[in-house]
């Protein structure tokens, strides 16, 4: 059977990045510019994007296009005989399944935000009423799992339509609706009155509060980000490099999109400060940012209902675009694997995510109980961590382990394919740097999201 392809390189293009934005860039990257000095943060950054997630981007990329595979099987078809990368696609296949596992929940909770916002739910509610909705409705479980089964059936329903009348062609409406949506948002949140002050709280670099919080933790802290932020190491990405053909270079394609998922992050930031400096809002962290404190600001806002609706259908346009994009690869793995039809593939998939789901989506009620990081931790915290602190940078290391030695794929094959095509080349000069130096790069950021979890 011939591998489908997707019908443009907007859409491909469109995807990736679809499946790179998520709601790190909304809720975790505005949070942490400001904490670590501004601009002089979103530069450090930048650079961390070019120097760490843009070779290993490529990697995946070039993965699973040579190969034509999922990644479960794509090492099986690349390495040599007798070679055992391939068992790395069952890690990279659970990573799928255990990112889903508390990204549903997530996603659920923007669309009844949304829903809420729309219906007017948070006009007349004093401060802590609203902050006090956030506990009420996740202390809910059968509002939880309504909301989570609805993002997975609305998942899965694009996906059996198709790569590319189901998959492409909605995420390609999905994020140009989520581009507009920014640029609409951004310009009301500076007209706002007293927007200039969150402007120069976020866009002018202080050096000062850099230093305050640390070089060390600053220099860490944009390396992190920029190396979350892509959605590298359990293939996410290498799915859509094996949907492409070798008209084009892969760099290219690689940095348009880095750049469309730092242009969401950069506007998200600017949509964020001047909205809560114009309302004297702390801009808090983590989903009390979301769930508590732009409510908030929306309400005080003229015309905030609508703002606020908007607002949150962007957010479920960001989390919704993850999920399809990782059940498009789960999907992938099972018909290359075992021979599945689609259709087969979608139905036990809808069954099994919903199962795995549960935990994450009961953790802040019936199941609150369960505090693996101590008191006030959830099911969620874990699972992020799994994926975060572990897959992610450990996959990672699979990846670019596996393209520059000869133990597994090797450099001259790796440059070989990344190079094929029309377009921007991948420096050859980089080799010493991408063979030795970005692997250690990788290890500190597994090492050192360990030490910030249980040494802090």
């Amino acid at each position: 059977m011939e591998r489908e392809k997707f019908s443009s390189r907007l859409g491909f293009l469109l995807i990736s990045a679809g499946c790179a934005i998520g709601l790190g860039n909304v809720w975790r990257f505005p949070y942490i510019t400001g904490q670590y000095g501004g601009a002089a943060f979103v530069l450090l950054y930048i650079v961390f994007l070019i120097i760490l997630g843009l070779p290993i981007v490529v990697m995946e990329f070039s993965v699973g296009r040579a190969s034509q595979k999922s990644p479960i099987r794509s090492f099986e078809v690349l390495e040599r005989k007798g070679q055992k990368w391939h068992l790395f696609g069952y890690v990279a296949l659970a990573g799928n399944y255990i990112l889903m596992m508390f990204y549903t929940t997530i996603a659920g909770l923007m669309l009844l935000y949304f829903a809420k916002t729309a219906k007017g739910d948070f006009v007349g509610m004093t401060t802590s009423q609203i902050e006090g909705v956030y506990g009420e409705v996740t202390a809910q479980p059968w509002l939880m799992l309504i909301c989570m089964v609805l993002v997975v059936f609305i998942g899965f329903g694009i996906c059996s339509l198709g790569l590319k009348n189901g998959v492409e062609k909605i995420t390609k409406v999905m994020m140009l609706c989520l581009l507009f949506l920014i640029i609409v948002l951004v310009i009301r949140s500076l007209t706002l009155p007293n927007a200039s002050e969150g402007l120069k709280f976020y866009l002018l670099p202080d050096f000062g509060r850099m230093m305050e919080a640390g070089l060390a933790d600053t220099i860490f802290a944009a390396m992190s980000q920029a190396f979350f932020t892509l959605s590298i190491g359990i293939g996410s990405l290498a799915i859509f490099g094996s949907y492409i053909g070798k008209e084009r270079r892969l760099t290219g394609d690689a940095i348009s999109i880095t750049v469309l998922d730092t242009f969401v992050a950069v506007m998200s930031g600017l949509i964020i400060f001047p909205a809560c400096f114009s309302f004297g809002v702390e801009p808090g962290s983590g989903p009390g940012l979301i769930f508590q404190t732009l409510p908030n600001i929306f309400n005080e806002m003229q015309g905030g209902r609508i703002w606020g609706s908007l607002f949150f259908i962007f957010m479920a346009f960001a989390a919704l675009s993850t999920v399809i994009a990782v059940f498009e690869n789960i999907i992938s793995s099972c018909m290359d694997k075992w021979g599945w039809s689609r259709k087969k593939a979608v139905l036990i998939n809808i069954v099994l995510v919903i199962i795995l789901s549960l935990p994450c989506a009961l953790g802040f009620s019936v199941l609150s109980g369960v505090q693996p990081f101590g008191a006030g931790s959830t099911i969620m915290d874990l699972e992020d961590f799994i994926v975060s602190s572990n897959l992610l940078p450990l996959g990672s290391l699979v990846y670019l382990l596996f393209c520059v030695t000869r133990y597994g794929w090797g450099w001259d094959n790796f440059i070989e394919e990344a190079n094929t095509g029309k377009g921007i080349k991948f420096p050859k000069w980089t080799r010493k740097y991408i063979t030795f130096v970005l692997p250690l790069i990788v290890l500190v950021i597994f090492v050192q999201g360990y030490i910030s979890k249980f040494f802090l």
